[in-house]
């Protein structure tokens, strides 16, 4: 099965609440994005942020240019959804993040919570890495969130890497300076728990 056919049966058969990665808000990603661009006009993309309710929380805190790319579109479909009319203020974009036509250097801030980790092959790692620095502004900010050192193996069935704040911010290179990192342990809706670690990099 291929990513997105993995995905969109993922999100398909399961509730947004039924994955192990739910949150009902994401405090750290909240707090970081308000700390990269106080400025709500400042432009966000979140990486499979699909079913994610992180752009509601950011709607409601009155970011007004948020780009949400998933793979599945039936991710995207359920947050639409359960936005309502407030779905139209937002671009959604269905793709892969390594394969998908970003706008250059367009974005104050990327996000990505739980994608980065999935990324195996180190040819798909340097390409979402290129990926990002073609489309961050210089000097603009972006947030990976992964599994930690004491996170998982899989999830959802598939390998995982694992990381410290070192060894991630190894993988974006020089160009980015780490400005901070945290530690989360997120507690899963099957009353489990699971290590992340966030790294906070600046551009250029």
């Amino acid at each position: 099965m291929d990513p997105h056919e993995h995905w969109e049966h993922v999100y398909g058969t399961k509730a947004p609440h039924q994955v192990s990665w739910y949150r009902p808000h994401l405090e750290i990603s909240l707090s970081l994005i308000e700390r990269a661009a106080p400025d709500r006009f400042a432009r966000v993309i979140d990486i499979g942020g699909g079913a994610s309710t992180l752009v509601d929380d950011l709607i409601t805190r009155g970011y007004r240019d948020l780009t949400v790319l998933d793979i599945s579109r039936n991710a995207i479909d359920v947050a639409k959804a359960r936005l309502g009319a407030a779905a139209h203020s937002v671009n959604w974009i269905v793709g892969d993040a390594l394969a998908v036509i970003l706008p250059s250097h367009a974005y104050h801030v990327w996000h990505d919570r739980a994608v980065f980790h999935f990324l195996t092959d180190p040819a798909d790692r340097a390409e979402y890495v290129r990926q990002v620095r073609a489309s961050v502004k210089p000097g603009g900010h972006v947030i990976i969130g992964t599994f930690g050192p004491e996170g998982p193996e899989k999830c959802s069935g598939l390998d995982v890497n694992r990381y410290d704040a070192e060894t991630l911010h190894r993988e974006f290179g020089s160009s980015f300076r780490l400005v901070d990192h945290l530690k989360e342990v997120h507690g899963t809706p099957f009353g489990t728990t699971q290590q992340f670690i966030y790294c906070f990099c600046a551009v250029g």
